[in-house]
């Protein structure tokens, strides 16, 4: 493991605001620097009363502009619900005021329920044209001819740092083919990432960017002082996700005690299975559960993430999990 990275989506818990929500996003950006943490990540989600990262290239400005070294990106910019041109400009944008710390990301969800996704795209064309797109995008951030009929500006000559996100093969598999860092969604999404880490690594062809494959891998991580607190902590999402997927999200719930008194078995399962790639518990317990994580898919980087409703405790979480991480990647080294 060379890096470690943490994914922030803005929560708005219940009781609080957007604009603490991202005040909160700064704040938690400047401690992560502080601990260690390599990128800051922030996720496009649309008509999410939870999720206050919706407007994901303007909210990366504003944590660069209050942060000096850490990298700063999106993980990611839903690419179907954009012109490559305005992501390339955003993106190109950001690179001119921030230089070399911003990434991008590209994923191939809308990020949104199919109303919103209307609404975003206006004319919903019913051919994928993702890998044409990503490849279309990299063109605008590279270095064009003077005399090209379309150019980014700002954007051209950056050379942003481009990524493909994924939570099945299909990822794995353009990513492997254009060469490009591949990060997998498995803090949600883990049920295929062994196969789509195998598809990706076998299939790989060095770029001019990447000379060999590079591969995130995401985990949730609730840290406290006891193994119980962690559990308490967690709950907030879980619960969070059990009204999604009942088609009732709303903002951030507060934790409780008993969540199985408020989730239905099969719900829950559900649940616990879309957060199985987590650690969950005390220093030592969230210790021993990332250390397998690392150990049994030897990912390049990691990048963590969880929503916990009070911001205080959030901080202490991401703390502890950068002290963890630090020491894991240390011992890997003198392996």
């Amino acid at each position: 493991m060379q890096h470690f990275s943490l994914l922030d989506l803005s929560p708005v818990p219940e009781g609080g605001t957007t604009a603490e929500a991202l005040a909160n996003t700064v704040a938690l950006a400047q401690v992560a620097e502080q601990a260690g943490f390599h990128r800051y990540w922030m996720a496009e989600h649309h008509n999410m009363s939870g999720i206050a990262s919706a407007a994901t290239a303007v909210v990366i400005g504003h944590v660069a502009a209050a942060t000096k070294t850490m990298r700063i990106g999106a993980g990611g910019i839903m690419l179907p619900n954009h012109a490559p041109l305005i992501v390339a400009e955003q993106f190109g944008t950001l690179a001119t005021l921030y230089g070399d710390r911003i990434d991008l990301g590209l994923g191939r969800a809308p990020g949104s329920d199919m109303a919103t996704a209307r609404a975003l795209r206006r004319h919903m064309a019913p051919e994928d044209s993702f890998p044409q797109d990503v490849q279309e995008l990299i063109g605008y951030l590279g270095d064009m001819p003077d005399g090209a009929a379309v150019r980014a500006i700002p954007g051209v000559g950056t050379h942003v740092p481009v990524w493909i996100l994924g939570s099945s093969l299909y990822g794995a598999q353009l990513a492997a083919h254009l060469g490009l860092p591949y990060a997998f969604a498995s803090h949600f999404a883990p049920t295929m990432l062994e196969e789509a880490l195998a598809v990706y690594r076998s299939t790989f062809r060095p770029s001019q960017s990447l000379p060999k494959p590079y591969v995130m891998v995401a985990a949730g991580v609730w840290a406290a002082d006891t193994d119980a607190e962690a559990h308490v902590l967690r709950t907030s999402q879980e619960l969070a996700f059990a009204r999604l997927i009942s088609g009732k999200p709303g903002k951030l719930p507060r934790p409780v005690e008993d969540i199985e008194a408020h989730v239905p078995p099969h719900v829950l399962a559900r649940v616990r299975q879309s957060l199985s790639c987590s650690a969950t518990g005390s220093p030592d317990t969230v210790r021993s559960q990332l250390s397998a994580i690392i150990d049994k898919h030897q990912p390049d980087e990691i990048i963590v993430t969880s929503m916990i409703h009070d911001h205080t405790a959030q901080v202490r979480s991401f703390e502890l999990a950068a002290d963890i991480l630090a020491q894991l990647r240390a011992h890997q080294m003198m392996a």
